[in-house]
């Protein structure tokens, strides 16, 4: 995780790929002494940088501005967040003295989401933590499912096979040792695998088949495991009992799909 030090300031980040979003956690320290100026700089062009409709960013730590007054940092930083639909949540004190009750330490979501934030006492110092739970923060229904496949045509093949031929398999033949001949042949011969047959990523909608229950995918296994069974086997009572089987599953499915 990158540590970046400007101004008595501290920030360091967490990106996790939640599909079909990213997390970024981004956890801050600002010294009290520091130039806010520079800060709110900073964070504008690390907000900049990682703002997508596909990145859901928190922001979370000891930023040294009190959120239990109004004061013009606290504008300042607010006015600044809001251009990226960013809000507050904390709105107790999280730091406890005899001299004073602040709330210096914040948690920074989306404007939209449902939130629950709660104190946390750990009895460490007299900072508290903050417990918070965000409803709905990766989406759910996934409408589109990628898939991977390799460009396997009639093009590709050829290029495959004038690669292969015109490599020199003089070195694998030379070699004495049985495994590293063979490893050297499949290194050269999956890099041109490879570099023939690239992958693509295409994006396939979704099917929905409700009537596919658990006991229909069970029956289509046997059925596959019956059908191999009497393809092995020329015995007229396993064809039968095949064909027998595959009506019952058949009128299974057409009950099903119409109870739907």
């Amino acid at each position: 995780m990158p540590t970046t030090h400007t101004c008595m300031c501290m920030c360091t980040y967490t990106r996790l790929k939640i599909t079909p979003i990213q997390l970024i956690i981004l956890a801050i320290y600002r010294s009290l002494s520091g130039n806010f100026t520079n800060f709110l700089r900073n964070l504008d062009s690390i907000l900049n940088t990682w703002h997508s409709n596909i990145v859901e960013l928190v922001i979370c730590g000891d930023i040294n501005i009190n959120y239990l007054e109004n004061c013009n940092k606290r504008q300042q930083l607010d006015a600044l967040l809001q251009t990226y639909n960013l809000i507050g949540t904390v709105s107790f004190p999280t730091r406890k003295s005899k001299a004073s009750t602040t709330a210096i330490h914040n948690i920074f979501i989306t404007r939209t989401k449902n939130y629950n934030i709660n104190p946390c006492i750990n009895g460490l110092s007299d900072h508290e933590a903050q417990i918070i739970t965000v409803e709905n923060m990766v989406p759910t229904k996934q409408t589109n499912k990628i898939t991977t496949k390799r460009d396997i045509n009639e093009q590709s093949i050829l290029e495959f096979q004038l690669l292969l031929s015109h490599e020199n398999w003089e070195d694998i033949f030379m070699e004495d040792a049985a495994n590293t001949s063979f490893n050297k042949f499949l290194n050269i011969y999956l890099r041109m695998f490879h570099c023939c047959f690239i992958k693509k990523h295409t994006n396939c909608k979704a099917i929905s088949k409700p009537w596919l229950t658990k006991g229909i995918q069970t029956a289509c296994n046997q059925k596959r495991e019956l059908y191999l069974k009497m393809r092995d086997n020329n015995e007229m009572k396993h064809k039968l009992y095949y064909k027998q089987y595959c009506k019952i599953l058949t009128s299974h499915k057409g009950s099903e799909k119409t109870v739907l």
